[in-house]
């Protein structure tokens, strides 16, 4: 009975893991150009943050093939070239330096490193979170606070407050600060850009801006809790007119957001979107300086009540 050779032998198993390997590729990118086409999706940006992060990510990925596809057509070359049936294949192991090799294998990861922090230098800069965008239109002030599991918006100039829910007006820069009144957290609208955490007893600043009007999707992307699955928010943007009649409507109507309001909603606690009338507009000022007591955090055991801020009273128990 022939015997099989058992370098081609190792060469078919090879060849055969490789289809394998190649099939699982191909299945892991068609889900991955799938789910591209759902909402959020950071390639699809709705301001000039979100515009300028997707950029980054397309030129950084371009710099980075520059050593991803040669490596993998390197790959495929070798192995069929020293292919056990190919007799004009030398195999010439016996050498001990060459400086053309030499010169390949570190020039081309030195100019990609370097291409690679000129762009994040670059980037770094032109997107600092604290610095104001470029506009003839008057920011928008937001002030952002992280609850346990929730959003608390205040606009402090219209006296009014959110929960669940960030109104703003397309076309306008907004000025973010943001604070956590428990543990920490990160507020990101993946469409608009820049993940930037809220912490306990300090403030961050975000400057960010919705191009066109539309509903997108917000979210706490760090794991603080039990609800942490539920923390995320609506971003509705309308035009400047819609959102100036939002606005006065809103602090025309609706409970009003005081210290006794606000200790009901700081409480572990999922809940719908609502709105609010600012009773005091130095709230954010004492959340961040500790004047009222942040939250207690999330605690082993401990039941997660969805509470109403209206009545102080619990709604129905997780």
């Amino acid at each position: 009975m022939p015997r099989s050779h058992p370098r081609r032998v190792c060469c078919t198993n090879a060849i055969g893991r490789s289809c394998r390997f190649g099939a699982r590729l191909a299945v892991g990118l068609g889900a991955a150009l799938a789910l591209s086409a759902c909402s959020p999706n950071i390639f699809r940006p709705q301001g000039p943050v979100g515009s300028a992060d997707a950029t980054i990510l397309v030129d950084s990925l371009a710099i980075m093939l520059a050593i991803v596809v040669p490596t993998i057509i390197a790959i495929a070359s070798f192995a069929f070239w020293f292919r056990a049936s190919n007799t004009r294949a030398r195999y010439l192991p016996d050498w001990a330096y060459s400086g053309q090799i030499e010169m390949v294998v570190w020039g081309i990861p030195a100019l990609v490193v370097l291409l690679l922090g000129g762009v994040a230098w670059i980037g770094a800069h032109d997107l600092d979170p604290a610095k104001p965008l470029a506009s003839s239109v008057k920011p928008l002030d937001v002030q952002v606070v992280s609850l346990d599991w929730k959003w608390l918006f205040i606009y402090p100039n219209e006296k009014i407050a959110s929960v669940n829910e960030l109104v703003l007006p397309a076309g306008t820069p907004v000025h973010f600060a943001l604070t956590s009144a428990s543990v920490m957290s990160v507020f990101f609208v993946p469409e608009l850009g820049s993940m930037i955490y809220t912490m306990n007893g300090m403030a961050t600043q975000l400057n960010l801006q919705a191009d066109q009007p539309g509903m997108l999707y917000g979210q706490s992307s760090h794991f603080n809790g039990d609800g942490f699955s539920d923390m995320h928010f609506n971003v509705r943007v309308t035009t400047p007119d819609d959102f100036a009649a939002w606005a006065k409507a809103t602090a025309g109507t609706g409970a009003s957001l005081d210290a006794q309001s606000y200790a009901a909603l700081a409480r572990q606690s999922t809940m719908a979107s609502t709105t609010f009338k600012l009773a005091d507009t130095d709230l954010f000022e004492a959340i961040v300086m500790q004047k009222l007591p942040p939250g207690p955090g999330p605690e082993k055991g401990r039941p997660t009540p969805s509470v109403s801020p209206r009545s102080g009273e619990e709604e129905h128990v997780r």
